[in-house]
């Protein structure tokens, strides 16, 4: 994060399980609701920086869950997406948001181009950067086939229910995805959304473009309606549920 200062720091990403045998890495962007001091909270309220324009609600902990289940490195983000989304292009209108759905991020509005870049230099490059170097790491022999990043998603987005249960999100590259799917429909109950409730049409795959598809690794997007991860059983349902999936999907690849 950053310090009272303003200063960069180092715990703008945090890596766990590095040393995971699983040739998946999982990434979530929108782990934390954290707004560094200096922003002063970007002048929003407790009950907006804990709703799900700040962050993605219960997505860290089924990501960190599947980390354990599979052996998997994670590496995951501990500042607001508000702050910068760090699974936008830094010059996407919609990096840094002045309004987030439907509420005003005061902090964010008329931002001048060096607090941007500040954002930007401090922020958005020491995550992918943390990112870069998990997959170095790791190397050629024996690397990694795929990364996964896992997010969650409201219910209703501007008063329009979403009837999907779990999204897969993919672009050039399916089999990943429609191999997890195959899993995921063996469940009657499940309503599953392919390239739903957001596709790469809409911005939303630029960490995975960076570090999966411009490596040939399978890139992979999982959106989980957040109202069925915000407790602790839920959450571990969905680990459990997806863990295998994602491991017996390698057989696709």
């Amino acid at each position: 994060m950053l310090d009272q200062s303003g200063q960069a720091a180092s715990g703008v990403a945090r890596v766990e399980n590095p040393d995971g045998l699983a040739p998946i890495l999982l990434i979530c962007e929108h782990a934390s609701n954290a707004i560094p001091f200096r922003y002063r909270e970007l002048g929003l309220g407790p009950a907006e920086r804990d709703s799900h324009i700040a962050w993605d609600p219960g997505a860290l902990a089924v990501a960190r869950q599947v980390s354990h289940l599979l052996d998997a490195p994670l590496v995951y983000a501990t500042v607001s997406r508000l702050v910068i989304d760090l699974n936008r292009d830094p010059d996407a209108p919609d990096s840094i948001p002045a309004m987030s759905e439907r509420t005003i991020v005061p902090g964010n509005v008329d931002l001048d181009a060096d607090e941007r870049a500040f954002r930007v230099r401090n922020v958005y490059d020491p995550f992918h950067r943390a990112v870069d170097a998990v997959v170095a790491a790791r190397g050629t022999a024996g690397g990694f086939s795929a990364i996964v990043s896992v997010h969650s998603f409201t219910p209703v987005y501007r008063d329009v229910p979403r009837p999907w249960h779990i999204g897969l999100i993919f672009d050039g590259d399916a089999r990943y995805a429609k191999a997890v799917a195959a899993g995921l429909q063996r469940d009657p109950a499940l309503t599953i959304g392919m390239n739903e409730p957001y596709s790469p049409a809409d911005r939303v795959f630029h960490t995975l473009e960076r570090h999966a598809e411009r490596r040939g690794l399978a890139p992979l997007m999982i959106e989980i309606r957040n109202d069925l991860i915000r407790t602790e059983d839920g959450q571990a349902s969905w680990a459990n549920r997806l863990a295998p999936l994602l491991r017996d999907g390698m057989q696709a690849l």
